[in-house]
């Protein structure tokens, strides 16, 4: 099944790097305007930064990072990001809600790096990251200076060695006691990674300070969604409010939903055959509204949340439903689809392809439904349902 990754603000992530032995900075995490000025009082520093706390990065950019010089500055950095939502290029033009802030002291940074680990899909192996470049999107280096980013393969059961620890911290050009410092975090590092069934584990920067401290100044965390049902302490740090409404009803109703450009809906079981539903949707000159897999046994009450998450986007002018019944009997999936309809009712064109066990008797269903369903067209094979689908949409 689908999955993606979850995600964590980053004070949650800081807490995380903490307690596992990386030194963070000081912070205080806020959600009014009177809090962050009353923070700012209490760290009595000439300078401290306030920051949104949201699940996408370019805030800096986007105006949602400031550094404030007064308690009336931070209360009023504090009100423009919780009033406003914060639109950058990782956000889209919807931009996304800001409901909680940290607010912390400047820190005098002398030299920045960035550290991170995440899986290697080419190598098939988790990998740690780290450039002498930090502060900057490891993406941009890597584009501009590859042989900047230094990449250590780490076997999955023994970790991070300390002998690659040591190395790396090298490479990074520490040196005496700050190199054994930063191999020590850089173990740490992988120990959270495989600890919390992470995807990534990223710090950027981490800096060292004017007066020689080690600190891990940001933190971002993603986790690997298959391994939840490990992590329930993880689960409970997930903020809804920074998700699109139909993901999260689609993540609780255990459907694999991504939302797209285009009209035409698909409802179908697996995610290759939703990669050749959407595929021939274009072939034929629409465009897919999204890319919905309901798993392998299809049941009334999926197929009924499928349809009413599909049609709860208003760009959708037809469905096209192409179902594989394999585990789950074909007939057994024209009845839920039937069920769905009554339920939900169809007010666009939904064309149903079925194969598999006992398709024939599932045709005769959908045909007997057809007085109530007026919307609902069998289709022959595949080739038949993406013709129908997308001349019934172009007609609308």
């Amino acid at each position: 099944m689908l999955r993606s990754s979850m995600k964590i603000h980053e004070y949650q992530a800081r807490q995380i790097l903490s307690d596992n032995g990386i030194t963070v900075p000081q912070a205080e995490v806020v959600r009014s305007p009177d809090e962050a000025g009353e923070a700012f009082k209490r760290f009595a520093a000439p300078m401290c930064v306030v920051k949104a706390q949201v699940y996408a990065g370019g805030r800096g950019k986007a105006g949602f990072v400031k550094l404030v010089k007064s308690a009336e500055e931070a209360r009023e950095a504090a009100k423009f990001m919780l009033t406003h939502r914060m639109v950058s290029v990782q956000t889209g033009p919807e931009g996304v809600p800001v409901s909680v802030l940290i607010v912390a002291p400047g820190v005098e940074i002398a030299k920045e790096y960035y550290v991170g680990m995440t899986v290697d899909r080419g190598r098939n192996t988790a990998t740690m990251i780290a450039s002498a470049e930090g502060g900057v999107e490891i993406e941009e280096v890597a584009r501009r200076s590859p042989e900047k980013v230094i990449k250590e393969p780490v076997h999955p059961m023994l970790g991070l060695q300390g002998y690659q620890a040591r190395e790396l911290a090298y490479k990074l050009g520490f040196r005496d006691k700050m190199a054994g410092e930063a191999a020590k975090l850089l173990a740490n590092l992988a120990k959270v990674f495989f600890k919390t069934d992470a995807s990534l584990v990223e710090i950027n920067p981490l800096v060292v300070t004017k007066d020689g401290k080690l600190l891990a100044i940001d933190a971002k965390i993603n986790f690997d969604d298959n391994a939840l049902f490990r992590h329930n302490d993880i689960v409970a740090m997930e903020d809804e409010t920074q998700e699109k409404p139909l993901d999260v009803r689609a993540k609780k109703a255990n459907l694999n939903y991504i939302a797209l450009d285009g009209t035409i809906g698909c409802l179908v079981n697996g995610a290759g055959l939703a990669m050749a539903t959407m595929d021939i949707i274009k072939l034929y000159g629409a465009e897919p509204a999204n890319f919905l897999d309901v798993g392998g046994s299809v049941t009334a009450e999926g197929a009924i949340e499928a349809f009413r998450i599909i049609l709860a986007d208003p760009k959708v002018k037809g469905i096209l439903v192409n179902i594989f019944g394999g585990i789950a009997k074909c007939d057994l999936i024209a009845e839920a689809l039937v069920k769905a309809g009554q339920d939900v009712g169809f007010k666009v064109p939904v064309v149903v392809r079925l194969e598999g066990t006992n398709a024939g008797r599932a045709r005769e269903i959908l045909a007997a439904a057809k007085s109530q369903l007026p919307t609902l067209q069998p289709a022959a094979d595949l080739t038949d349902a993406a013709k129908k689908v997308t001349a019934a949409v172009k007609a609308a």
